[in-house]
């Protein structure tokens, strides 16, 4: 009986963290559709933009009714989350065609930049923190924290712009822009990971992107890991006689992961979000040079649906670092 007490207990406990937690999703984006309606008030005149500059007054006034633009705000928000329930964003004011499949065709370019990026940051900032952590005074150590202190303090437009002198200009080794060659797996999504040529236009674009994240999180974990050296359970195991290398890794290493996990589940939001300053000077076809274009447009459609798709995957995102958070760590599920 206890212990189907404790299980009983254990079970409610997570689903109640989990129920938090999707409502917490839904209220936030319930959030973003507030913001994008009000986006869509006050981006501009959509009917000047869909009939242009020289269109009469009367042509106008058609436009601006059939947009039911004159109805008041209340109604205007009620269907405006109708079509946003059923995944209506309205037509592209510049093609003609629906919003959404316009926004969702530059996923794949935009997934493998960031998601390339953050294995780069990833990757490197462990094994460059956990280093430092364990070998502190060390000379590559010390370089390695002067180096995240140059990519921390670099702007990213002036470090692709750098990285495109060096590589593209004076070594001529990559490409300066575009996505190469792609090999086509589904109707909608491409890939460059397969082509040797799609590899080498991603190379510059991710490490300019990555480099921010990778000095960042080189730095939490070299200060995680070295807080976590210093207590008394890792002492213990040294004292069992294990290596150094084994204390780090088997003992300590989970430990230091559960603030990182948090951070790098954050940083791939921001990454995928902010990406439109490296997709601009790459010219890399994603969803943040799309933006930077339809903003400059007005192309209110696409820019809605562009926010809306960004804050599905910011709570998708956070809802994954939340359980991965609760396995590295089960007393979350308990004390919140």
């Amino acid at each position: 009986m206890p212990s189907l007490s404790i299980s009983g207990g254990i079970r409610n406990s997570m689903l109640t963290f989990l129920s938090n937690r999707i409502l917490q999703s839904v209220t936030v984006l319930f959030g973003v559709t507030i913001v994008c309606f009000i986006v869509f008030q006050y981006l501009g005149d959509p009917a000047l933009t869909i009939v242009g500059e020289d269109a009469t007054d009367e042509q106008l006034e058609e436009v601006r009714v059939s947009l039911g633009l004159y109805d008041p705000l209340y109604v205007q928000y009620g269907k405006f989350i109708t079509r946003v329930v059923r995944g209506e964003f309205g037509n592209s004011f510049i093609t003609g065609t629906p919003a959404l499949p316009i926004v969702l065709e530059r996923i794949p370019a935009t997934l493998e930049l960031a998601l390339s990026a953050m294995f780069i940051a990833t990757v490197m900032a462990l094994i460059i923190g956990i280093y430092a952590a364990m070998r502190p005074k060390a000379s590559l150590s010390k370089i390695a924290m002067l180096f995240t202190l140059g990519g921390i303090s670099l702007p990213t437009f002036l470090t692709g712009i750098l990285l495109i002198y060096v590589f593209s200009i004076s070594l001529q080794m990559l490409p300066p822009f575009g996505r190469g060659e792609l090999v086509k797996l589904t109707d909608w999504w491409s890939t460059g990971f397969l082509t040797w040529d799609g590899i080498k236009h991603l190379f510059m674009p991710a490490v300019t992107l990555g480099l921010f994240q990778l000095a960042m999180s080189t730095r939490v974990v070299r200060g995680e890991m070295q807080e976590v050296l210093l207590l008394d359970y890792i002492r213990t195991a040294r004292a069992k006689g294990l290596s150094e290398w084994q204390v780090t890794l088997r003992h300590a290493l989970k430990n230091a992961l559960i603030p990182f996990v948090t951070m790098v589940g954050l940083q791939l939001g921001n990454v995928i979000a902010f990406a439109m300053v490296v997709e601009t000077v790459f010219q890399w076809p994603g969803m943040g040079l799309l933006i930077i274009d339809s903003i400059t447009q007005n192309d209110q459609p696409v820019v809605v649906t562009y926010i809306m798709v960004i804050a599905v995957m910011f709570v998708f995102i956070n809802f994954t670092v939340d359980l991965l958070y609760c396995v590295l760590n089960p007393r979350i599920v308990y004390e919140r």
